[in-house]
């Protein structure tokens, strides 16, 4: 058995804009990529011989989140992800699943941190140093 479904929860630590959490839409996919070493796919690394050339190359951890919920009349979630998005210093993150399952890792926001003002929900991309880690 395969068990799978919601992000629930994504918390940030900064050192200089504190902790906070933001919660995901319910039935979205995330696309989580752990971090490290991965072997190019190029169907023409090989030598005339046919020896196999394996060029490596480190892959950044990242989450693309499900929609955040943006609740416009409380506390602005979306000038909190820009403002770490800003800094210099980087945030501890712990990502949780519906499944009791959490990652986590120091990094910050990157790229677009859109708010649609119709639906209340804001874009997230998240960008890891090192390696993801299972804390669960």
């Amino acid at each position: 058995m395969s068990v799978a479904g919601d992000i629930t929860e994504i918390t940030f630590n900064h050192p200089v804009e504190g902790a906070f959490t933001v919660f995901c839409k319910s039935n979205e996919s995330g696309t989580l990529e752990p971090g490290g070493y991965r072997s190019n796919d190029d169907d023409n690394s090989s030598t005339g011989n046919g020896g196999f050339i394996d060029q490596m190359n480190w892959r950044r951890a990242s989450f693309e989140s499900p929609p955040i919920d943006w609740d416009m009349t409380g506390e602005d979630v979306q000038f909190k992800l820009v403002a770490l998005a800003e800094s210099s210093l980087r945030s501890d993150i712990t990502i949780t699943s519906i499944s009791g399952k959490i990652w986590g890792g120091k990094g910050k926001p990157v790229g677009d941190v859109a708010g649609d003002t119709n639906t209340g929900l804001v874009t997230l991309k998240l960008a890891f140093e090192n390696k993801l880690k299972s804390l669960s």
